[in-house]
């Protein structure tokens, strides 16, 4: 079983250096509905995941409503940028999208630029840590 989720996670890779370039509003669903077949999945939408999902804004950051990339409650909450973007930068807006929605949300937030990854989990006692890169 290993071998063939393995040989999905490789085949997702060369099709990602092929087909994407890095443009976050072109390509992140595509993205996405490939990333979760490659783990098994039949797509993003099929699991029950939402893309583009509306979060109100909270007053001090002006009110309205901001879009979070995908959300499939209660598993994953995934902020996307274009590829070589500084995910430091954007960590606050995966954070606030992921506080808006609790407690519904999962216990994990990634943000990715589909050249690197930046998440973040809520351990049992309620703390935020980011996950270091190894």
């Amino acid at each position: 079983m290993v071998g063939i989720k393995s040989d999905r996670l490789e085949s997702f890779v060369a099709w990602v250096a092929d087909h994407i370039t890095g443009d976050e509003k072109g390509e992140a669903q595509i993205f996405l509905d490939r990333l979760f077949q490659a783990f098994g999945q039949p797509g993003c939408l099929d699991v029950g995941g939402t893309p583009e999902l509306r979060i109100r804004k909270s007053r001090e950051d002006g009110g309205g409503i901001a879009f979070a990339d995908y959300v499939w409650k209660p598993v994953v909450l995934i902020e996307m940028k274009r590829r070589g973007e500084d995910l430091s930068r954007h960590f606050r807006q995966a954070f606030d999208y992921w506080v808006r929605l609790a407690p519904v949300t999962s216990s994990c937030a990634i943000s990715t630029n589909s050249g690197s990854t930046a998440p973040f989990c809520q351990d049992g006692y309620g703390a935020i840590h980011a996950i270091p890169r190894s």
